[in-house]
């Protein structure tokens, strides 16, 4: 029986910091290399590409974090997801730096209407040649709504707004039909407007009348992607993602949210199982040896400040972590920001308890996903533990020096996936869906 091969993604933010809080400062991050400038991303870029990923991440934040304290200082003072630039502009330069590798562009639903939101993607799906996914978020964080001057909505509500923003946008990247477009010269005919249905939408959260902007795309619409980890995150994206992305500390919550996740597509959506690519977070430290291994992760934890490890607690989950003692066993506190994430450092210890102290240092190595420190063999070895007996698709590699532990993966990981067949050797699609989805 042929291996499951692994489909892999490298998870950055277009700033100076992704989500090892504190690497900004590490002696190998960036050396040389400014993180607002394109021959930065076009360098990640062709490393990615030259590792056999199948797509760049893009995750992202609309504004600083202001829980912590109900201050936003902590997050400027320890660069925690600060600065953060614009995702979707860094697209078309990785996108013209490489042939095959996809982008994974994260963009809010909750400010942007769904008529800009479709016209964007669509562009940039043209740009790219096909290689574009959205992640859709819906914004969770109270700095979000805080910086557009809007008042924070319910989990719930969100969720039902998020439903109708799908379905105006399904209308709007379906309202071409075949032979819509027809260029003839001679006549003077680009486009017959009987094959280009208006869209008329009067929702109860959006209203649209008007036909889509851009012509079809090569991929139709993007990679439709979804991190959705409470209970009804999970029905959103069992019912519209086509890959999922989850932190599951270990390898029975893999499991336990892969048979999940397939039960809903199979029992409510009438999905088959498996038919969404299940991705799992996954941080590595990669040596010659496991001696240089575990050195080179002592000095990445040594970067993490810890005023700033409780800031991005406190903005990811909503509750200002500074008024709590910090040998308070987390089992015992409710968030109302991201419960799948928090259930990441609440589990971190396999059921054991898990201080905010302890919570703190795990989540800010890489918001809780599990970490495999050692040669290429043992991190290859994780990795099919978390594929065979996890149900993991592949992997979002957390960033920590950069471009650097890309660098290493690239040199050391992916020649010996390759030599498993747990990877790729040639791309063989066109687009990342093809490439990602198998279709």
């Amino acid at each position: 029986m042929s291996k499951k091969q692994a489909h892999l993604l490298g998870f950055v933010q277009h700033g100076v910091n992704s989500h090892a809080t504190g690497m900004w400062r590490h002696a190998r991050d960036k050396i040389n290399w400014n993180y607002a400038a394109p021959d930065y991303w076009i360098h990640m870029a062709r490393t990615m590409e030259r590792g056999f990923f199948d797509a760049m991440f893009i995750a992202d934040e609309l504004a600083p974090y202001n829980t912590h304290g109900g201050s936003s200082d902590p997050v400027i003072r320890y660069a925690v997801q600060f600065p953060v630039h614009e995702p979707s502009t860094i697209v078309p330069i990785v996108a013209g730096a490489t042939r095959h590798l996809g982008v994974g562009v994260t963009l809010s639903t909750a400010f942007e209407h769904p008529y800009s939101m479709c016209r964007r993607l669509s562009s940039l799906d043209h740009l790219s040649g096909g290689r574009v996914a959205w992640n859709i978020v819906s914004s969770y964080s109270k700095s979000e709504w805080d910086a557009y001057g809007a008042s924070m909505t319910d989990r719930s509500r969100r969720y039902e707004r998020l439903e109708e923003y799908m379905a105006l946008c399904y209308e709007l990247w379906n309202s071409y039909e075949d032979g819509a477009i027809v260029a003839d010269r001679a006549s003077g005919i680009y486009a017959d407007p009987s094959k280009i249905r208006e869209v008329n939408f009067d929702g109860q959260f959006f209203r649209c009348r008007a036909r889509h902007f851009v012509a079809p795309s090569p991929q139709g619409h993007p990679v439709l992607w979804q991190a959705g980890s409470s209970d009804t995150g999970r029905d959103f994206a069992a019912r519209h993602a086509e890959a999922i992305f989850a932190v599951l500390p270990t390898v029975n919550r893999m499991r336990q949210y892969t048979e999940d996740l397939n039960n809903r597509l199979e029992h409510k959506f009438s999905r088959p199982p498996g038919s969404v690519k299940l991705i799992f977070g996954l941080q590595t430290v990669v040596g010659e040896t496991r001696a240089e291994a575990e050195d080179k992760y002592e000095r990445i934890k040594a970067c993490i400040p810890a005023e700033g490890a409780l800031a991005w607690m406190s903005g990811h989950f909503g509750l200002d972590f500074s008024r709590y003692d910090l040998d308070e066993y987390v089992q015992n506190i409710e968030v109302p920001g991201i419960q799948g994430l928090f259930e990441s450092v609440v589990y971190a210890k396999d059921g054991a308890p898990v201080t905010l102290r302890e919570a703190a240092m795990i989540y800010a190595q890489g918001m809780g996903m599990p970490v495999a420190v050692g040669t290429a063999k043992d991190i290859v070895d994780a990795m099919e533990v978390y594929m065979d007996e996890g149900g993991a698709d592949g992997f979002m590699l957390a960033a920590t020096y950069t471009p650097g532990c890309f660098e290493e993966f690239a040199d050391l990981v992916t020649p010996e996936l390759q030599r498993r067949g747990r990877l790729r050797g040639a791309y063989t699609g066109r687009t990342l869906r093809e490439n990602l989805i198998g279709r």
